[in-house]
């Protein structure tokens, strides 16, 4: 192994390791948000199931909508401390990823459709382009067909009258007598 292969190895593997380190931390991150939250969720869960007792105690609720309400409460308290585990944050991590796998696919579905309006824009302006070089070659066509029709008249007018049309015999003399040139 020569010394230019070592060293783009070493290059690779630190630029590897500051990426891991940085998924690292954007986990640990994670993991204390979701600690956090799930301390949140798991004190909602607490307060509601105190809220139905004391609901029931002072008369407010009656027993069964309050074992309803504190078995509700119980659930949301047990999430929030099954989400404090390692267990569960492994599952919110999961649902985290799959939550990156759809907004990943939502981009690649935005790219593509933006990438489809810029060929269809493309080929749209494409059309405008080839039309104008069509409509210049017409115009071209015309002024030259113009130009023929002009010295046409032009050589026209050069030639006598009389010289201009299929005469019968003895017409010329008949046109004469009358002053007709």
């Amino acid at each position: 192994m020569s010394f230019h292969e070592i060293s783009v190895t070493i290059r690779a593997v630190n630029r590897a390791s500051a990426e891991f380190a940085k998924v690292s931390s954007d986990a640990e991150r994670m993991k204390a948000k979701v600690k956090a939250a799930s301390s949140a969720i798991a004190g909602l869960g607490a307060a509601s199931t105190a809220v139905a007792h004391l609901g029931r105690m002072f008369g407010l609720l009656d027993e069964e909508t309050s074992r309803y309400v504190s078995s509700i409460g119980n659930a949301v308290m047990a999430l929030g401390m099954f989400l404090r585990t390692s267990w569960g944050m492994a599952v919110a991590q999961k649902i985290y990823a799959a939550a990156c796998w759809v907004a990943t696919a939502a981009q690649n579905a935005l790219n593509v459709s933006y990438a489809t309006f810029l060929a269809l824009t493309g080929v749209g302006v494409g059309v405008i382009i080839a039309a104008a070089a069509a409509m210049w070659y017409f115009a071209n066509q015309m002024n030259a067909a113009t130009r023929a029709v002009k010295e046409y008249n032009t050589a026209v007018s050069e030639i006598p009258t009389y010289a201009r049309s299929i005469r019968r015999e003895g017409e010329e003399e008949i046109l004469r007598r009358r002053g007709v040139e």
